[in-house]
């Protein structure tokens, strides 16, 4: 996944507000998003490959999301990242005790970001960081650098969700909108990753289109004050053709 805004505690009637864009190579296999047969709390979509998930919440309100850190050389990973997510959704540790033990070995992994909360809580660590960040009130953005990096299309889609919370008719579908944005940045902005910049600007756009590789789905996860979930997931062909939609609510398990 390589966008995800999110807003935590800044809306009286929605505690979170979560809306990201998954890109990933068309070939590899996913499974749409779902109560996962193995872990029935669990809803998530799932990388078939490596067996995890890039964003998935639980019955009870806990909730994880991944990116990937893109750097110039990047080895192969022993392990997948998606297992750090549903790692989280099957515990019963709090964020941060999962992200500390985490820390701990977490070199072990190529370079990621996770966020993790439940509803006491949410933190953030990354393996290209120091330390675990237990996270006030506020927006957030990530794509495949460090939380709140203002990359040009980070700082869009955070621009924008402020806009849609303060006005009175807020309802998170209206970052559907938000979440489609196909414009590409302009190249001055752009921040320097190590590849080529014609390929830097394409994936600078918060929805990604390339012959082989682009934004596969796109997810909004929303938990009311009164406990209410939705998670709705959007799913792409190669073309940026919506191919299917998955909408599930449910209210959480105290």
């Amino acid at each position: 996944m390589c966008l995800i805004v999110l807003a935590h505690r800044m809306h009286p009637d929605y505690p979170l507000v979560v809306a990201a864009n998954r890109d990933e190579y068309f070939h590899r296999p996913t499974a749409v998003a779902a109560f996962w047969s193995d872990a029935p709390q669990v809803l998530a979509g799932r990388d078939l490959r490596g067996g995890g998930t890039w964003l998935g919440v639980t019955r009870q309100g806990r909730w994880a999301a991944l990116t990937n850190v893109r750097e110039p050389v990047e080895g192969a990973a022993a392990r997948s990242r998606g297992l750090l997510v549903s790692g989280f959704l099957r515990s019963q540790d709090d964020p941060q005790h999962y992200l500390a033990r985490l820390a701990r070995w977490g070199y072990r992994f190529t370079g990621f970001n996770l966020l993790a909360g439940d509803s006491r809580a949410l933190a953030s660590y990354s393996n290209r960081d120091v330390g675990v960040r237990v996270l006030p009130p506020g927006c957030y953005g990530l794509s495949n650098h460090l939380l709140d990096t203002p990359w040009p299309k980070v700082e869009q889609a955070k621009g924008r969700m402020h806009a849609l919370l303060a006005r009175r008719d807020f309802v998170p579908d209206q970052l559907w909108d938000v979440l489609a944005d196909r414009q590409l940045p302009d190249v001055a902005t752009l921040p320097e990753t190590g590849i080529d910049r014609d390929l830097e600007q394409a994936l600078g756009a918060i929805f990604v289109q390339l012959p082989d590789y682009g934004t596969r789905c796109s997810t909004l996860l929303s938990i009311s004050r009164e406990g209410h979930v939705r998670f709705s997931e959007r799913r792409f062909d190669s073309h940026g053709k919506m191919q299917g939609e998955s909408r599930f609510s449910f209210t959480l398990v105290r």
